[in-house]
């Protein structure tokens, strides 16, 4: 086994190129010649005021660096990757505080050996150097039932107290009532992480192995596995399990939290988690929560204290009274502290209910008609075949897309079929068309969404007119124009682009005969549109993408056909199957 691929430049300056770009991208920061510090760069507004530093290793970021600037850090130091930093940065920082006129330093640190040991010595070589200084341990980890001799870790709870303790500091609080509010507010924080993967050192292997399709819970953020190892389960059920965990009466570092009462809730990425995830564990957080009658009265969702690459999260509560919310809202100027509502966003109102409309057609009565039978098998063997066609569709897609052209095709079928389970089909194609047309829009998205609406056009040319010539003339010609506005207008595409309109387009062509055909002789012509439909679909595999997201991919890479080519082809398939059985 290889390690894994980082884009860096070496191991070894990693840590150094990292804090220079992150110094570099803020005009607030500035960094400690010969050592691994990143500073304000407005020292002297620290005059008659505490400083605040922190580190540790790096690998946490935007941990801690990213966390200094007015209102929370004045300092932070860092150390290789996962490792502590010397005590002599340590002590070079605090130094730099004192002698831009700090009142007091204090040292947050989280609770690890290494940490506790350099920084522990660096403050004591302060003091001998006339500095006061005070140190604050955190250790909020709630995984360990029975803590070690160790006691529990520091996690991301220690952005918590940087938060507080920066806000009174800038309040111009002094030493002491800083290290009183903080190490009582600490008495309230618990934290629990959990991941679907482990992490790498730069240059090194994976911290662990976990194998594909199982979790870890209650793990450190220097790589180490947690306690307990299962199989990976809903976003829901996840949350469910750690909060039950942390709030564990029985486990001697559980968080006491009752219903009733207020808490802030930090949603951490541990490092590799998409945003959409990171949204539906944020919101698991909230529904977990609030159905024990806790209120969320402020809630931070994104990375805040990493482990790497590391594919996981973790929960962070605090119990927050008002004099905490209100040091929690104060302003900082730290680049990594995000812009957060300074509201109670448990019990408000988060639905915006849209302008009364008029009824959408799928929700109208409808009365049946003789063609009603007909049409209902159609659109059931439409759907059948959309259902059963999925992953053949999702594959097509993978080799030029986004690889979900089958499910959103399945989804309309399903919509559609809902919709037939407890609906009429109108006899009149016409209102039919509607319904088809506000369903697939509403339920059907990317491109296929909108051109759907075609696919289901089409379905009202197949049926011979209930009352007329003219009705089938008018649905062929507005069938025309959309597909030509869809294509040119909006779509930007046309037949020859490789899309789902060399497919379309040709059998539209052919249904325009249904005007002329002689009495019985629609099925032949449908016939006809089928094979054309077909035909489009097999041409696109030599055809060169002008359109869609084919179209950024080398022609060379591309050799299988338009996956939405082939749905249209299947869709009038699946409609002249449907009319020839019932012959």
């Amino acid at each position: 086994m290889e390690p894994k691929k980082k884009l860096i430049n070496a191991a070894d300056s990693c840590v150094d190129e990292a804090l220079c770009g992150l110094v570099r991208a803020s005009g607030g920061l500035s960094l400690l010649k010969g050592h691994r510090v990143v500073l304000q760069s407005d020292l002297e507004k620290l005059k008659g005021k505490v400083a605040l530093l922190s580190g540790g290793g790096s690998g946490h970021e935007p941990a801690h660096g990213g966390y200094v600037g007015a209102g929370m850090l004045s300092a932070a130091v860092a150390g290789g990757v996962f490792a502590s930093p010397p005590p002599a940065s340590i002590l070079a920082a605090i130094l730099s505080l004192h002698n831009a006129g700090a009142s007091g330093v204090l040292v947050i640190v989280k609770n690890y050996t290494g940490d506790r040991l350099n920084f522990g010595l660096a403050a004591e070589q302060a003091r001998n150097h006339g500095v006061a200084v005070d140190m604050v341990i955190v250790a909020e980890d709630c995984a360990f039932d029975q803590p070690s001799k160790a006691g529990r870790r520091g996690l991301c709870g220690t952005v918590f107290i940087h938060k507080l303790a920066g806000a009174l500091a800038e309040e111009g609080r002094p030493l002491d009532q800083i290290v009183s509010k903080v190490t009582e507010v600490l008495k309230g924080i618990g934290t629990l992480g959990v991941s679907l993967s482990p992490c790498s050192v730069p240059g090194c292997l994976p911290s662990f192995e976990l194998p594909p399709g199982d979790m870890e819970l209650g793990l450190g953020i220097h790589g180490e596995p947690g306690i307990k190892r299962s199989k990976v389960a809903s976003a829901d059920e996840v949350v469910k399990t750690m909060i039950d965990h942390m709030t564990n009466p029985n486990s001697q570092s559980h968080l006491p939290v009752k219903s009733g009462d207020n808490v802030v809730v930090c949603v951490n990425n541990l490092g590799a988690l998409s945003c959409l995830e990171m949204a539906v564990v944020t919101r698991a957080a909230f529904m977990c929560l609030e159905g024990r009658g806790v209120v969320v009265a402020r809630v931070m969702s994104g990375s805040f204290m990493t482990s790497l690459e590391m594919a996981g999260v973790s929960l962070s509560l605090m119990k927050a009274d008002q004099e905490t919310l209100r040091l929690f809202d104060a302003k900082t100027s730290a680049p990594a502290w995000p812009n957060l509502s300074s509201v109670c966003v448990s019990g408000r109102s988060y639905m915006t209910v849209p302008r009364a409309a008029s009824t959408r057609p799928q929700d109208e009565q409808h009365s049946e008609g003789p063609l009603s039978p007909v049409m209902r098998k159609a659109l059931e063997r439409i759907c059948s075949t959309l259902s059963e066609k999925q992953e053949e569709l999702n594959s097509l897609d993978r080799a030029s897309g986004d690889g979900d052209c089958g499910n959103t095709h399945a989804q309309a079928a399903r919509t559609i079929q809902e919709w037939l389970r407890d609906h009429v089909v109108p006899g009149c194609p016409g209102k039919l068309l509607s319904v088809l047309a506000g369903l697939v829009q509403e339920k059907m998205g990317g491109s296929s969404g909108a051109v759907g609406f075609l696919h289901f056009v089409v379905i009202h040319a197949f049926f011979p007119p209930h009352s007329s010539t003219c009705v089938s003339e008018i649905v062929l010609m507005n069938l025309n124009i959309l597909q030509r506005h869809l294509s040119f207008r909006y779509g930007g595409a046309e037949p020859g682009d490789r899309t789902m309109l060399d497919a379309l387009c040709p059998a539209v062509d052919e249904l325009m005969k249904l005007t002329t055909a002689p009495p019985g002789g629609e099925l032949a012509v449908l016939q006809a549109a089928v094979q054309k439909a077909a035909l489009g679909a097999e041409s696109t595999r030599n055809l060169t993408a002008k359109a869609g997201r084919a179209s950024y991919i080398a022609a060379e890479r591309v050799t299988l056909p338009d996956p939405g080519a082939v749905a249209v082809a299947a869709i009038f398939r699946a409609v002249l199957e449907s009319l020839e059985g019932q012959k």
